[in-house]
């Protein structure tokens, strides 16, 4: 078995972990776009937690094609140029109210947006951490879906890895990939979020990084430290100049998902406040006029957050 094989190997058997009680949330996206659907993928923080409550939980719906979801009119156009489209969404469960935040991508992009030719972060990184698999159509979708994910582990690591010097350990690589990411996208989120995030699955972190690195050309150098095997170790140099343009190219791209988000987010201007208050602590009242315009209501809140402090 190669390197690449266990890695899915132990990918397959991570996102079939089962997800009770989300059930009616998964229908009710599934009959937003029909047949179309072949995977829908959960992950964040709700997942992290376990706590649904009066949460918004996210996922990623991976459809056949854009035009097969939404047919030949202009969002299958933005899906495609500013990707992803994302919607909101709720419905009854078991015991309460479920509410969800789904992007939409189809399968190939999806797969070209978790491997290395694609510069930008925000899909491989997200999908290099915890991932669900809470539907898939059929043996193929799910293969697809696995490949895709190893694939986000990989880029992943190979874009920090030159950063921390050897020898590398587990915690040092993912916390410089979260802090590295974060730098690149507009976040609500506290400077202590890296470690959050790492801390909330250490055991898999652990196990997974001895697989992921194998792939990259790193062996284990004992006590749970990695070394590069001979004329395989990264250049920091180069790394650093990366994520440097990262973080343009990811602002400048944040800037226009949330201008899309005004015409495709079903009530995306509160969302974005709701979610801005619960992890800044800005407090945002949304008034009528805003709601009526959204996009110029969108671009001045954003203004005055920015200088609010609320976002890096």
């Amino acid at each position: 078995m190669t390197a690449d094989d266990r890695l899915e190997q132990f990918i397959a058997h991570e996102i079939a972990t089962p997800v009770p009680g989300i059930d009616a949330l998964i229908d009710h996206i599934r009959g937003r776009f029909g047949d179309s659907v072949a995977a829908i993928l959960f992950y964040g923080s709700c997942l992290r937690t376990g706590d649904f409550e009066n949460k918004i939980l996210d996922f990623y719906v991976l459809v056949d094609s854009y035009r097969a979801a939404y047919g030949s009119g202009w969002l299958a156009l933005a899906n495609r140029v500013v990707p992803p489209n994302v919607f909101y969404g709720e419905t009854d469960g078991p015991s309460f109210r479920l509410r969800a935040k789904y992007a939409v991508l189809s399968v190939s992009h999806f797969h070209r947006l978790c491997g290395c030719r694609t510069f930008n972060s925000s899909v491989w990184v997200r999908f290099a951490q915890p991932t669900r698999l809470v539907y898939g159509r059929d043996p193929q979708a799910q293969s697809a879906v696995v490949r895709a994910l190893a694939s986000a582990v990989t880029t992943s690591l190979r874009s920090v890895v030159g950063l921390v010097g050897e020898p590398v350990t587990a915690e040092r690589l993912w916390r410089e990939l979260f802090r590295e990411s974060y730098r690149v996208e507009f976040r609500a989120e506290g400077g202590t979020r890296a470690r959050d995030i790492y801390n909330a699955a250490r055991d898999r972190y652990e196990a997974i990084t001895p697989l992921a690195l194998s792939c990259v050309g790193y062996e284990p150098a004992g006590d749970g430290r990695f070394q590069a095997r001979t004329g395989q170790a990264a250049n920091p140099r180069w790394q650093r100049i990366a994520w440097f343009l990262r973080t343009w190219q990811g602002k400048t791209l944040s800037v226009l998902r949330l201008v899309k988000a005004t015409f495709t987010f079903d009530g995306g201007i509160d969302y974005l406040a709701w979610k801005i208050q619960r992890h800044s602590g800005v407090e945002i009242t949304i008034t009528p006029w805003q709601r009526r315009h959204p996009l110029l209501a969108g671009l001045v809140l954003f203004v005055q957050l920015r200088l609010k402090g609320a976002f890096r």
